[in-house]
């Protein structure tokens, strides 16, 4: 794993339990991991760029996930092997350089060509087959963040350096926030 440059994420059923929750008016909303914020700086912090590319498409999702701080926010696309294969020509990376993070068969295609695949504990049994690792977690319960410590982990030998790195960089962000 010490390839990775880039880790893309389906959200629905990575990023959420999966479930949509629609209120009185027929608006949908749903529930994402306050962990998993956490995660996006952290892989940030190490370097490695971080995405999503769904199938579906809402503001809401797509202001989610640009508050998270994602480098690519590609909603409404079903067909994703070629919009990754795009990412890696704007990066200048290949597939090979890429984790990708699926819970269901429309995630296969780029399950099968990146360099490492992960899939929730709770994914359809073909993804749970193709992936290289399958979380503890299930999704929407902090998948994102298992992932970016099994990356960095597998770098770094332990949590405590993998962490150090972020720890060190939020202070210095303080300091030169305080100084401004």
């Amino acid at each position: 794993m010490n390839q990775i440059e880039l880790v893309l994420f389906d959200v629905d059923g990575v990023m959420t339990d999966g479930s949509i929750y629609i209120d009185a008016h027929g608006e949908s909303f749903k529930k994402f991991n306050v962990k998993d914020g956490l995660a996006i700086e952290l892989l940030h912090s190490h370097g490695i760029k971080t995405g999503v590319v769904l199938g579906k498409a809402s503001k809401a999702l797509t202001e989610r996930c640009e508050k998270l701080g994602f480098d690519f926010v590609i909603t409404g696309c079903k067909n994703k092997l070629p919009r990754v294969e795009a990412i890696c020509n704007e990066l200048g990376i290949t597939l090979e350089q890429v984790g990708f993070v699926g819970d269901d068969v429309l995630d296969l295609p780029v399950m099968q060509v990146c360099a490492v695949s992960f899939a929730p504990s709770d994914a359809h049994l073909l993804v749970l087959q193709q992936a290289i690792y399958i979380t503890q977690a299930a999704g929407g319960y902090g998948v994102v963040r298992e992932v970016a410590d099994k990356i960095l982990v597998s770098r770094l030998g332990d949590l405590a350096t993998v962490y150090d790195v972020l720890l060190k960089k939020i202070v210095a962000d303080d300091v030169k926030n305080m100084e401004q």
